[in-house]
């Protein structure tokens, strides 16, 4: 797929398998990314994920907050939703006053908070929207009300320039059973796109048929790719869905396009991985090391 570099924004990019990061001697705003998404308090997933992610890669991080939620890094104990009116305030709020070059979205929880974003976004957003579906924590609680799947699906899914489920959320939102193979990946991509999204990415990092490579495929109209990396052998992946995702957006803000964005993400959150791995945070599975790419400037 043809691809081209970012323009210059006063950022530059390493090959796939490096970090991005910025170049120091530079007065050029830093560009802005918006993160729509629940609060982690203990830092390890949703807005602290992301607006840490942004940050190592040299972009301004806003944030709109849907839901607070009591967790660490041995479960989750509790969530508040924050009313949908005041969600869309909040995004109403950024977008009045940054220069916004991408947004992402993650938990979402409710059927009336995604109305209410779609309903903003469909007037004063026309540029990357990166959709995480985040449904399901990795400790099974549930993040998304059952009735605001379809909302999403009819909803949002058609204003996303790319959208992100692993395979538990791809099966539901394409209806299909949790897919046993890449060809399947590949198929429930197809279907997810037909919904309006530009580009879909299928996640495999949860799949139980290669033990050795973590592949992520990507399908959009014009044809499909393999992301491909060596599978780590850690427990330490809490908020690997949101991390991913937050780069996709942060490598968009910079000017990358949609495959070197993916590419340089995925990077990126096998380095955290990585980190987590070495010095992990907290008493249970604990959240990827966003601080890897400090490591890269020293």
């Amino acid at each position: 797929m043809g691809d081209t570099g970012p323009p210059a924004t006063g950022h530059y990019a390493k090959e796939p398998g490096e970090l991005t990061q910025p170049t120091p001697s530079t007065s050029a705003p830093r560009p802005v990314a918006v993160t729509i998404a629940g609060s982690d308090c203990s830092g390890g997933a949703g807005i602290q994920a992301d607006l840490k992610t942004f940050t190592v890669h040299g972009v301004y991080g806003a944030s709109v907050i849907t839901a607070l939620t009591a967790q660490n890094t041995l479960g989750m104990r509790g969530m508040h939703s924050v009313p949908a009116d005041f969600v869309a305030l909040q995004l109403e709020a950024v977008f009045a006053d940054l220069d916004v070059k991408s947004v992402k979205t993650g938990m979402l929880v409710s059927a009336g908070t995604i109305e209410a974003i779609c309903d903003v976004l469909a007037r004063r957003w026309s540029g990357p929207l990166v959709v995480d579906p985040v449904m399901v924590a990795t400790s099974g609680d549930q993040l998304m009300e059952p009735d605001a799947i379809e909302v999403l699906r009819q909803q949002l899914l058609p204003l996303a320039a790319l959208v992100m489920p692993n395979l538990a959320e791809a099966a539901v939102l394409s209806g299909q059973s949790v897919a046993g193979s890449s060809c399947e990946m590949e198929e429930q991509g197809r279907l997810l796109l037909d919904l309006g999204p530009k580009a879909v990415l299928v996640k495999g990092g949860h799949c139980g048929w290669d033990d050795e490579e973590a592949v992520d495929i990507l399908v959009t109209a014009s044809g499909v790719e393999m992301f491909s990396s060596k599978r780590l052998k850690t427990p330490h992946t809490h908020g690997s869905g949101c991390t991913l995702s937050a780069a996709v957006s942060a490598n968009l803000s910079i000017g990358h396009g949609l495959e070197s964005a993916v590419a340089l993400a995925k990077s990126f959150a096998s380095a955290a991985i990585a980190g987590a791995a070495e010095r992990p945070a907290g008493r249970g599975r604990a959240p990827l090391d966003h601080l890897v790419g400090l490591d890269e400037l020293s």
